[in-house]
């Protein structure tokens, strides 16, 4: 089964919880504390995979979560790490955020991975706050919880020339004679219903990966037909073969198949309309195909190169293949238009507040990373870990804040799923 969009969850593992102990044993009555860190949380990891060309296993299988961290033990003992866990992806896995549409990372090649979740950090047992003036602490930290999101899916294929053309047109027939590929191929449209790739060898040593992928439609560019689910394939090809059907066997005239086959292009994608093009005048094996042939000749008129070919015969698909490889050497890879989260965010982060104040009704909201993590690894339940809890936040500044916001003495304050009575 081919599926190339695929919604799916992902949750990090938590990070264990710090231990509060003390050494007790026959000699040493006072020990000292012992108790060790809780171990980290598992990541979520996005590989990709060469051999794999489909998102079925994402389809089947749509949430993942990573292994939680150990909780620290008496005697220094450190809670033991949880497990990572894999999703294997084929290359040309386009990752996005399921809620803001951006994307996170583009999986060009095999072996790349990437961290879709981050695990959360285990909590310092009560060994790291022993102080000269609290020799004795009571309190831990609770684990930091897990990264968790839904992301969307999508598969480009990774192919280095495309076939496009008007259903029935013979890029099937193209392909299963100039690879080991295996299309199914029959006299109507439509007949390819999933894209399929094939590696033609020009020389023992040079080849391509070379893409067929369901015919297009006037309209595709907008969803009729097969529409998004073809242009989206030949976002990544370098160049494009364009086969028009010159024998008219379907009733169509070639020049406004070639015409609207690059409408289509160009209202979905310019940067595709612009691709090197060669166009493959297929059929030329049927009488019909002669009168075709010269009017799209007369039309292109050297504007891209025509080969006139015959899937059927085999008649010049070797002058096509070799084309269709110079042009390749020559045209260098395309980008995404849209860029993946950069390193300038991720430091741009690190010089701003670790929190934001936002008021929603009688709620004083605060967000962020750093604020998230230091309410959720606060055990509430302990009345000193909470004294704490209070003085970092006024050395953050989140006290302040909260009061030019408005927020007076018994005021709720929110922070992910946590509440409590705002204190000035």
């Amino acid at each position: 089964m081919f599926i190339d969009k695929v919604k799916i969850y992902v949750k990090a593992g938590n990070g264990g919880n710090g231990c509060v102990s003390f050494r007790r044993e026959k000699g040493v009555p006072k020990g000292g504390p012992n108790g060790g860190d809780g171990g980290r949380g598992g990541n979520v990891v996005a590989v990709s995979r060469e051999h794999l060309n489909t998102l079925v296993d994402q389809y089947y299988n749509q949430h993942y979560k990573a292994g939680n961290g150990e909780n620290g033990k008496g005697g220094l003992k450190h809670g033991r790490n949880g497990e990572d866990i894999m999703v294997f992806l084929p290359p040309g896995t386009i990752i996005r955020d399921a809620d803001t549409q951006k994307i996170i990372v583009d999986l060009k090649t095999s072996g790349q991975t990437f961290i879709l979740a981050s695990g959360g950090i285990g909590g310092r047992g009560n060994t790291r706050f022993k102080s000269s003036t609290n020799q004795t602490p009571r309190i831990a930290e609770k684990g930091e919880p897990g990264e968790e999101r839904a992301l969307d899916l999508e598969l480009r294929l990774i192919a280095d020339v495309g076939l496009l053309g008007y259903p029935n047109a013979g890029k099937s027939s193209i392909l299963s004679r100039v690879s080991a590929a295996k299309p199914k191929i029959a006299d109507y449209p439509f007949t390819t219903l999933i894209p399929v790739l094939g590696v033609v060898r020009v020389t023992e040593e040079k080849s391509f990966v070379l893409a067929d992928i369901p015919g297009l439609i006037e309209g595709a560019h907008s969803g009729v037909g097969l529409g998004h689910e073809f242009l989206r394939h030949i976002f990544r090809t370098r160049v494009l073969i364009h086969v028009v059907d010159v024998a008219s066997v379907d009733g169509r005239d070639p020049v406004e198949d070639y015409e609207s086959i690059n409408d289509e292009l160009y209202l979905y994608d310019q940067g595709l309309a612009e691709l090197p093009q060669i166009i493959a005048a297929n059929k030329i094996d049927l009488p019909e195909s002669k009168n075709g042939l010269e009017k799209l000749q007369k039309h292109i008129s050297g504007k891209n190169e025509i080969i006139p070919i015959s899937a059927v015969t085999g008649v010049g698909l070797t002058e096509l293949i070799y084309k269709a490889f110079e042009l390749l050497e020559k045209t260098p890879p395309r980008d995404l238009q849209e860029e993946p989260e950069n390193q300038e965010e991720i430091i741009e982060f690190l010089y701003k507040p670790g929190f934001v104040v936002n008021k929603e009704g009688l709620k004083y909201i605060l967000t962020g990373k750093t604020i998230r993590r230091i309410v959720l690894m606060t055990d509430m339940e302990n009345d000193l870990a909470v004294a704490m809890l209070h003085e970092k936040l006024k050395k953050m500044g989140v006290i302040k804040a909260l009061i030019d916001a408005g927020a007076k003495s018994g005021d709720t304050v929110v922070v992910d799923k946590v509440e409590f009575t705002f204190v000035p």
